[in-house]
């Protein structure tokens, strides 16, 4: 780890401290080693420093959009976060084949499948990329949502901290049974996914996901990881 890292991770874990109180006692249950994609929801900016401090030491890596490398300060967190510039609404194909180097070397990956912030806290339509990004790795995946943030500007202007609460499913192997990846498919594999991170929000929260009875696991297999 780097002098610049350590010094991110303490302003980081100093900040979230401050505005936060977390329970990340559900954090036990991710693997200590081997690559891994973690798929999150993406409620606002919070939930960054959050992850990337709680968790620590494993080398973690995430797309972050390429505009935000214009600002110099941003540019020297993000390069010494090992972050991966991404440029949306385009096939990045730089950054595909930089996130598989780095799964490959045994990091974990951070995707927000929804693409964006949803500010409101309900769980948005998923882009299909991370399932591109799991069939050509085959890292396993693993479902993890952060709640309870959703008004933590409000509780700031109060003096309030903040509740965050973290939750985390089994690990999910994607298995197409011989079929042909097909944009049908992916998107079928990429809702099977959500769903399970759905199941891990209060019902409030799961936004486009919330029918709980339409979920499907044709192409999942889960594997316990208490």
């Amino acid at each position: 780890m780097t002098l610049s890292q350590r010094v991110i991770i303490k302003v980081f874990t100093s900040l979230t401290k401050l505005l936060c109180r977390i329970d990340d006692t559900k954090l036990a249950r991710i693997p200590d080693q081997g690559p891994l994609i973690l798929v999150t929801n993406h409620i606002n900016i919070l939930e960054i420093p959050i992850i990337y401090t709680c968790l620590q030491p494993r080398p973690v890596t995430g797309f972050v959009a390429a505009h935000r490398w214009e600002n110099l300060w941003l540019r020297w967190i993000l390069q010494s976060s090992e972050a991966i510039p991404v440029h949306r609404g385009e096939a990045d194909i730089t950054a595909m084949r930089q996130a598989l180097k780095m799964l490959n070397a045994g990091y974990i990956l951070v995707i927000a499948p929804e693409g964006t912030r949803s500010q409101h806290g309900r769980l948005q339509k998923a882009h299909p990329g991370t399932i591109l990004l799991a069939l050509h790795s085959g890292a396993p995946l693993l479902p993890i949502v952060l709640y309870g943030h959703e008004y933590w500007l409000d509780n700031l202007r109060r003096f309030r901290r903040t509740s965050v609460q973290i939750a985390v499913g089994e690990i999910i192997h994607l298995d197409a049974h011989g079929a042909k990846i097909t944009r049908q498919v992916r998107r079928q594999m990429i809702d099977e996914v959500m769903y399970k991170m759905s199941e891990l929000l209060p019902p409030h929260s799961r936004g486009v996901y919330s029918d709980l009875n339409a979920a499907t696991e044709k192409y999942l297999t889960t594997q316990p990881n208490t």
